[in-house]
């Protein structure tokens, strides 16, 4: 999965903005984040997981690792 098209896409779903998301992750988090230093992370691919699960959480969504057989 390309964590950046991801969120893009949760983005355009919900007309919102890197620096919105910022917004919602700062009320949520003890962490301070922007549109850019967002964006920057999903450039760089240093985005933690933890920050991913809570961005889908802010998108109403639940990760959930599967076992492939």
């Amino acid at each position: 999965m390309n964590l950046r098209a991801q969120i893009n896409y949760w983005l355009s779903l919900n007309q919102m903005t890197y620096n919105k998301l910022a917004d919602k992750m700062n009320e949520v988090s003890s962490k301070k984040y922007t549109g850019g230093s967002i964006n920057a992370k999903l450039v760089r691919g240093t985005l933690t997981f933890k920050e991913f699960e809570l961005i889908a959480k802010i998108f109403n969504y639940k990760l959930e690792l599967k076992e492939i057989n």
